[in-house]
């Protein structure tokens, strides 16, 4: 078993290319990816630095990353290819519970891992266990590098294209990069690579508020909407229409209805709904206006701590304590101007006496301009006249200042002074727990009931898809070097009573490229091939017929069909195959029968409880088993209990 060196690995990494995170996965950065997703890997490898092979055949590269080059800020991204040999649980639990159960089980899956920590390689180091504390792979099929919250990505692909973004971890959580920066570079990943669909499980929070639940009643879909993310399935029996039909419950709610039944229990709602309706230009009619008015208002207010938010970025090279210090000095000597306009050479002299450095004092005067800073509007503007910047200050502590102020989207910067972040904050976490929360208080209140209800719709929706690329594209242009692309899949035959199976949704189309002076025969045979080296339950499989057209194995093919056609293949495993049907499926392989009264037939990652009597399985939420509270040992379902129930009694 190989073992890797760190010190050895730094020094290779003085001589590693060095990429621009922003651009990464680009056309032609660092390569051209124009064929199928297994291939765009194996491009995008060949660029990586190689830093070795684990235990059981796991091998890794890294991709040094710049984020920024002045201050330097680098990240590493480390892909880890993981054969299915390697695996310690072959099926997939994110294919099966985002309703993939019924794809096949890849020969390899590729996890791509984002660190700040360049030291990362350290926990890459195999050890003489197979299944220790550094590396371990679960059975949601999640590679665990030292700890997940070390990372601020990890995302794991199938060969045949499907993947799964498994979490993100963004400035909250201790990463250097905002959770959508962290989203760009996923989503470019994606399509640089041609990924097919792309899952997500959206548990996120913020400050104890359910971020899907916000963002889908302010603007109609989760926080991933943004990158293109939607439904994909519902825990608790939720359709996609039920979702939809959750979010316009919501959104349509009136505030004055909302604000006349909730005024009797709590007098902050009606009051913060007054508030933001004088701060917005526009008529707020609805919870889904107010929401969204909200959300927007909050993403553009400055922070309310004494320096700017742009002075907090990990890449500034100035300490935080730096930096509140210089700004101090300058709203000092403004202050000292009397709230007159100041040049900046006359600030920047000013400050010069207490902070000698320069740079520092030219960073902060280029920041601060239209920032609050404690109970001051430092207020910046070009001179008409000397063309020179001036500055000075606006007391914002009693209310609006005086004079004209900055449009912010539809809303006056003047305006929004009158509240700061932190009390926007408040308020919302207000509206969050009396409105979209179930109060004991207001369950008697039919609207509020149905408020509550459509909430808990929406929360119970958390599995997200998006299509990266079409199954066959619409348009077929010719490979490189003028060979011609086609797409194929299979049907399987079981030899045993000749039942033909077919598998045409499961199998996805695959590219086959050929010369202008290939058989059909030569067709099989790279069809064979491609879906051998896919698929591991496919890897004795024999190609048959063409089913869908009619050809000699010795006829060209280009003379034959046009460019793009779409080809079904009669298959049939090989002779001496003895793998099961149901061991080649993502879906886990068990006895479990999933009833529920809610309509879930199929495991969807929620806690569930077994009858002792019929083994049917139940969520324990729908059998009122509260989630802080253990399964009990003996459980009987109702239709058990009631037939034990009627039994006669044994004499």
């Amino acid at each position: 078993m190989s073992q890797l060196d760190p010190i050895g690995g730094r020094k290779r990494r003085r001589e590693e290319r060095i990429y621009r995170f922003k651009t990464f996965c680009e056309r032609g950065n660092p390569a051209e990816f124009d064929d199928s997703f297994r291939h765009n890997v194996r491009a995008l490898l060949e660029f990586g630095h190689f830093e070795g092979t684990l235990y059981n055949g796991l091998m890794s590269w890294s991709f040094q990353l710049e984020v920024n080059r002045h201050p330097p800020f680098h990240i590493v991204l480390y892909v880890v290819e993981e054969p299915i040999e390697a695996s310690i649980e072959h099926h997939c639990m994110n294919c099966q519970y985002v309703g993939w159960g019924h794809h096949l089980i890849c020969n390899k899956k590729y996890h791509f891992l984002l660190r700040s920590n360049i030291d990362t390689l350290k926990a890459l180091v195999s050890s003489e266990a197979k299944f220790d504390n550094h590396i371990a792979i679960s059975p949601m099929g999640k590679l665990n590098l030292v700890e997940p919250q070390s990372h601020i990505l990890h995302g794991v692909f199938h060969s045949n294209g499907f993947g799964h973004l498994v979490y993100i971890n963004g400035l909250e959580a201790g990463s250097p990069l905002a959770g959508w920066q962290i989203m760009e570079f996923w989503d470019r990943l994606c399509t640089g690579l041609r990924a097919r669909n792309v899952s997500l499980h959206d548990i996120s929070q913020k400050r104890g508020l359910d971020m899907r639940l916000l963002y889908g009643v302010a603007y109609g879909e989760p926080w991933f909407g943004r990158w293109g993310y939607k439904f994909g399935r519902g825990s608790y029996g939720v359709t996609q229409h039920m979702y939809q039909k959750a979010i316009e419950t919501i959104q349509c709610m009136p505030l004055c209805i909302v604000a006349h039944c909730i005024g009797n229990f709590n007098h902050d709602v009606p009051v913060i709904f007054s508030r933001y309706q004088t701060l917005s230009e526009n008529r707020l009619v609805s919870l889904g206006d107010l929401l969204h008015f909200i959300l927007e208002l909050k993403a553009r207010l400055p922070e309310d701590n004494c320096s700017p938010a742009i002075f907090l970025e990990p890449t500034c090279r100035w300490s935080p304590k730096r930096i509140q210090m210089a700004t101090r000095v300058i709203v000092e000597a403004l202050k000292r101007a009397e709230y007159r306009w100041v040049s900046r050479q006359e600030v920047r002299d000013a400050a010069r006496v207490y902070i000698g450095d320069t740079g520092l004092l030219d960073f902060v005067l280029k920041s601060l301009g239209n920032h609050v800073v404690g109970n001051y509007l430092v207020r910046r503007s070009l001179n008409p006249v000397t063309k020179v910047l001036e500055y000075c200050l606006e007391d914002v502590s009693n209310g609006i200042p005086d004079h004209g102020g900055v449009v912010i989207g539809n809303t006056n910067l003047k305006s929004c002074y009158r509240i700061s972040k932190s009390q926007l904050t408040r308020d919302l976490f207000c509206l969050y727990t009396n409105i979209l929360k179930e109060q004991k208080s207001t369950s008697n209140i039919g609207m509020l009931r149905a408020i509550t209800a459509a909430a808990r719709t929406i929360l119970d929706t958390k599995y997200f898809v998006k299509e990266y690329i079409e199954e066959v594209p619409s348009k077929i242009e010719l490979g490189l070097e003028g060979k011609l692309k086609f797409y194929c899949t299979i049907v399987l035959r079981n030899n045993e009573d000749g039942h033909e199976v077919m598998v045409e949704g499961m199998l996805p189309f695959e590219c086959i490229t050929l010369k202008n002076d290939d058989t059909i025969n030569k067709l099989k045979q790279e069809v064979e091939s491609n879906f051998r080296e896919l698929y591991w339950g496919l890897r004795n499989i024999r190609v048959g017929y063409i089913m869908n057209f009619n050809a000699k194995d010795t006829d060209l093919v280009f003379r034959l069909v046009e460019v793009g056609r779409k080809f079904l293949f009669q298959a049939s495993k090989s002779e001496g195959s003895v793998m099961s049907d149901e061991l080649i499926y993502e879906g886990s392989v068990d006895d479990k029968v999933v009833n529920c009264a809610c309509g879930t037939v199929k495991d969807d990652g929620e806690r569930m409880v077994s009858c002792d009597i019929c083994e049917v399985w139940q969520h324990t939420r729908c059998v009122r088993i509260p989630n802080n509270q253990e399964v009990p040992r003996i459980f009987l379902c109702n239709r058990c209990e009631h037939e034990i129930v009627i039994l006669p009694a044994i004499a």
